[in-house]
């Protein structure tokens, strides 16, 4: 073999390890419908913490006491993160909205 030819298996070999690699194996249904859960789990929660970064406070005299009033952003729970998910899987397999 000469120096040429050696160089350019080099290079070759250098060019591959900086290329991305691409995965060559699909994601049967579980796989894809545990993403969409997980997106949706991360969806709810980005919501909730935008609506407590926002929760309201308020003070009023009624009478002869002052009453102090918290509203707080519901926690996202099972419901919120599947209702999102079907959301999510509808828009993926283009069902129409229901």
């Amino acid at each position: 073999m000469n120096d040429m030819t050696k160089q350019f298996e080099q290079f070759a070999e250098m060019m591959k390890s900086a290329m991305p690699q691409v995965h060559k194996t699909s994601k049967n249904g579980f796989e894809i419908r545990t993403k969409v859960l997980e997106f949706a789990q991360n969806q709810a929660w980005q919501d909730y913490h935008a609506k407590l970064g926002a929760f309201q406070t308020s003070v009023v005299k009624e009478g002869d006491e002052v009453v102090t009033t918290v509203e707080m952003p519901e926690v996202p729970g099972a419901e919120a993160v599947l209702e999102t998910a079907n959301k999510f899987y509808d828009f993926v397999s283009n069902n129409k909205a229901k």
